[in-house]
């Protein structure tokens, strides 16, 4: 997809996979048939950057045919660079303008309060994206009201757009800051899906959860990985054909 659309963002979009992964085969109550369904959970995808993960996982999780990501950021395709509402089925929320998914969120949870509705909601962001003052706006709030139940995963793969997340804005400790807000905070491996499971399935006590992933920008391809120049570049034909004989290696092995 990011070949034959020229789009940038690769890095984070493999960084975030196996999240996805976990959300939507283990956890998110949502039927694929009837993504607008009232009761459903709702996932903010933040990082609207790397939304390309998030179409093909909506793709392979049947909220749409396969063949309809080969349009991916083609005009009126249905699937846009940067993802508006309703632009395919299963997209809650127009993202990629960095630091509203988290209030978006809050405000869903919320609603489901109000409402007296059962859906949990979920927000996946970027590390970068926690420099975002609108962040921890929300991040202090959502303690204080009686929401319904909030996750967010932050997907910290230790890098944006012009360098070290740690370089460029003081981070650590990541997971403190959460819990020093009142919210339930965890680290986790975030390549890890049973590891990642058993935390998104442990009860939080009434708080907001907060899961800080570590990740790898570029995983599973071994000359993407951690290389920051990939944050805009797309791959070649034979760089395309390079990873593909990487992943699909590792499935025949097994791994």
């Amino acid at each position: 997809m990011s070949h034959d659309a020229k789009s940038a963002h690769l890095g984070g979009a493999l960084s975030c996979v196996d999240l996805l992964v976990a959300l939507y085969w283990d956890i998110l109550n949502i039927d694929p048939a009837n993504p607008v369904e009232p009761g459903r959970d709702r996932l903010i995808f933040s990082k609207g950057h790397a939304v390309s993960s998030l179409y093909v996982t909506l793709a392979m999780r049947g909220f749409f045919l396969p063949e309809k990501l080969e349009a991916y950021n083609r005009p009126r395709s249905g699937l846009p660079e940067q993802p508006s509402p309703g632009c395919a089925p299963g997209v809650e929320w127009a993202t990629g303008s960095l630091g509203h998914g988290l209030g978006v969120g809050l405000g869903m949870a919320l609603a489901a309060t109000i409402n007296k509705a059962s859906y949990s909601t979920f927000v996946i962001m970027s590390d970068g994206e926690c420099q975002e003052g609108s962040v921890w706006e929300a991040a202090m709030l959502a303690p204080r009201l009686p929401i319904a139940p909030l996750t967010v995963l932050v997907d910290f793969n230790g890098w944006q757009a012009t360098g070290r997340s740690r370089e460029i804005m003081q981070m650590e400790p990541l997971p403190d800051k959460w819990a020093s807000f009142g919210w339930d905070a965890y680290e986790v491996d975030g390549h890890n899906i049973p590891e990642i499971l058993d935390v998104l399935k442990r009860p939080s006590g009434g708080k907001p959860k907060a899961i800080i992933a570590r990740t790898i920008k570029g995983k599973g391809v071994s000359f993407i990985e951690d290389d920051n120049n990939w944050h805009y570049r797309s791959p070649s034909a034979e760089e395309v054909a390079r990873a593909a004989n990487e992943l699909f290696g590792e499935m025949e092995n097994g791994e």
